[in-house]
């Protein structure tokens, strides 16, 4: 078994995973698949519409249908379950299971299992508030991610102000998505830097102080990138809105698609209902 790895050396293993992360959705994004074919508006439009209806359906059977949709169109955009279950799955159904425990025992209702020695009852309304919690969180996170796996960044930012977003919440959701990979690449620059000049393992109290360092550091280093950046902008002629070069055209099949996704999440919101 190797040495464990040092703050710095995990770090930067951090930051390069988030890099992959981004090659991976871009790569995504300009495969020829059914998502990547179709127009951005009608993505946003149609996956919306799904979650709309994975979140007003109060049957289980529904939800899940609406979870086999989604995989069914991410095998048919060549986005892998083992990507899913991987970056998705996994992290929301942690998320929402921390959640959803306390109400395993603090909605009132029938006994369905009791915890040896502890004493501590499960009830079954609240083993089914827990159910219907994880069920529509993986569902509603794997219809989203596959918005974003499956559409470059600038198209999702047009079709939300094509759609009447506001252009403050676009341009400030846009610029902190690059900001963040920009910010990433800076931390890693100043973790490598700080590993080529040390030469024995840190103990735990020189990790800490480390890391607080690096996060002042980091801090600073955004504050003044944050404002070379605007002056940046507004010396090219940034008026308060964010455009894309790329023009969206409506087709048939994507007049089709639409249809298909509004009226599948229509029915679905019907039959939870």
């Amino acid at each position: 078994m190797g040495a464990r790895k040092g703050f710095i050396e995990r770090s930067i293993q951090s930051l390069l995973e988030v890099t992959e992360r981004s090659l991976t959705a871009e790569g995504l994004a300009s495969a020829s698949g059914l998502l990547q074919g179709l127009d951005p508006r009608v993505k946003v439009i149609g996956l919306f519409s799904l979650i709309v209806a994975v979140i007003l359906s109060k049957k289980m059977m529904v939800i899940g249908g609406l979870f086999a949709v989604g995989i069914v169109i991410a095998l048919a955009s060549r986005v892998s379950v083992r990507l899913l279950a991987a970056r998705v799955w996994s992290g929301a159904l942690i998320f929402s299971g921390v959640i959803a425990v306390p109400s395993l025992f603090l909605v009132p209702g029938a006994s369905a299992w009791r915890i040896p020695y502890l004493g501590w009852s499960i009830t079954q309304p609240g083993l089914r508030s827990a159910e219907f919690l994880v069920a529509r969180v993986e569902t509603a996170v794997t219809l989203s991610t596959l918005l974003i796996l499956c559409t470059p960044w600038t198209h999702v930012m047009k079709a939300l102000r094509t759609l009447g977003m506001p252009s403050l919440f676009v341009v400030v959701l846009g610029m902190t998505y690059r900001f963040v990979f920009v910010m990433a690449r800076t931390a890693g620059d100043m973790l490598e830097s700080r590993r080529s000049r040390v030469l024995r393992r840190m103990n735990g109290s020189e990790e800490r102080r480390l890391a607080a360092a690096t996060v002042g550091v980091l801090l600073n280093k955004s504050m003044h990138l944050s404002g070379e950046i605007y002056l940046a902008m507004l010396s090219r002629g940034f008026t308060g809105n964010a455009y894309c070069l790329d023009d969206f055209q409506m087709r048939s099949t994507d007049w089709g698609a639409l249809a298909l996704l509004v009226s599948a999440a229509g029915m679905a919101a019907w039959l939870g209902r």
